[in-house]
């Protein structure tokens, strides 16, 4: 009895790292991402390459790479633990943080690329300005494209704004976290 009650935990247990996955997937994360996030906090302490290796299948080499993108997304580190000479990664076990974290580093990357984008543009069209045969109807449509592109820098500069707002915390005040321990339907007297 006590075999089958530890294989039904075990598989409400995989349910849920699937679900994460899922999850992050929606959010446009890839799901081996979202796996490997599961199965350490499932963990609930930091594991190495070849322990994620061996629990999803995957070869030691694209756990690496898996575990690289979550560094680069701050949602993964990298930690030390005595006694232990592998690299053990461990996640932030804060659901709300690891949305923000996840979140503002996709922002920060769409700004950074956006930022050398505009840059670009910008500098063909003062290029174009610079040129003397330039008719009214030319100069015109530069101005115009200049209007868009002064634009799409003051919608990347919210998106910046936003970051700010979500990494200060700030968001905690507007939208706050729900503490309530029956918000997922789960009787504590039924426990």
């Amino acid at each position: 009895m006590m075999d089958n009650n530890l294989r039904k935990i075990e598989e409400v247990k995989t349910q849920f790292i699937e679900k994460i996955a899922d999850n992050m997937n929606y959010f446009g994360v890839s799901t081996s991402v979202g796996r490997v996030l599961g199965i350490i906090y499932m963990q609930r302490e930091p594991m190495t390459l070849d322990e994620l290796s061996a629990e999803t299948g995957m070869s030691k080499t694209r756990m690496s790479q898996v575990v690289r993108e979550m560094i680069d997304l701050n949602i993964a580190e990298r930690t030390f633990k005595k006694g232990v000479r592998k690299d053990l990664y461990q996640v932030e076990q804060d659901y709300y943080q690891t949305f923000v974290s996840l979140f503002t580093s996709n922002w920060q990357k769409a700004i950074s690329r956006s930022r050398h984008f505009e840059q670009k543009l910008q500098s063909q069209l003062e290029t174009l300005q610079n040129n003397q045969e330039l008719t009214k109807e030319d100069e015109q449509l530069i101005n115009e494209v200049l209007v868009e592109i002064r634009e799409w820098m003051n919608y990347y500069d919210w998106i910046r704004r936003l970051i700010d707002f979500f990494d200060s915390g700030e968001i905690f005040k507007h939208v706050p976290i729900n503490n309530d321990n029956n918000a997922g339907g789960i009787n504590q007297d039924e426990k």
